[in-house]
């Protein structure tokens, strides 16, 4: 069995994960000498696709493309069509795409195969996890109702409240307009 700690262990096999310092080291050594990604794979012992990757992600995305991401990306389902339409309008490859838009390349092959198989609706957002085997009873299923219900209540109420304040704002501008300059008489005559 390969330990993961082990320098000698093969990077294929070792799911490491490198720090962005590393990685902006090794793509700066690239462009800046003329080491070849399997020059930099041999002295690193880090796989020479990896490599190529960074440098690839860092001439298109720039720093970001190497930084270690602090949150889980949640994409929409705009973004992922936007990534399926620039692979299939351009003749750049998966990856070449995919360190465009930094994204992982099985991410730009899975959604464009759901996108083929299934269409828009694949790629929209699904629940996660295991369904709810709880059974709710007719009151609880009139309670969830009602809290949709409520929303909605609450959405209006706000709206209506919106609309009055304007209403006093016109109202308290009028009542002022009047006081500073008096009422207006139409068809005024002077003496």
């Amino acid at each position: 069995m390969l330990d993961k700690k082990s320098n000698d262990c093969e990077t294929v096999f070792c799911m490491t994960k490198y720090k962005p310092e590393l990685k902006a080291q090794i793509v700066h050594e690239y462009l800046s000498t003329s080491q070849s990604t399997n020059d930099l794979s041999k002295k690193y012992q880090i796989n020479g696709r990896r490599i190529a990757e960074w440098v690839q992600g860092y001439q298109l995305s720039g720093i970001n493309a190497v930084e270690k991401r602090r949150h889980k990306r949640i994409f929409t389902a705009d973004f992922k069509l936007n990534v399926i339409d620039y692979y299939q309008t351009h003749e750049d490859s998966m990856a070449e795409v995919a360190a465009r838009f930094n994204i992982l390349t099985a991410q730009v092959s899975r959604w464009r195969s759901q996108f083929e198989r299934d269409g828009i609706a694949a790629l929209k957002p699904h629940p996660k996890g295991r369904p709810s085997k709880v059974k709710h009873t007719k009151k609880q299923a009139r309670q969830l109702a009602n809290k949709s219900e409520l929303e909605r209540l609450k959405e209006e109420l706000a709206k209506k409240n919106q609309e009055l304040y304007e209403t006093k704002m016109e109202r308290d501008i009028l009542k002022k307009s009047l006081s500073l300059f008096g009422p207006s008489k139409p068809g005024r005559k002077s003496k």
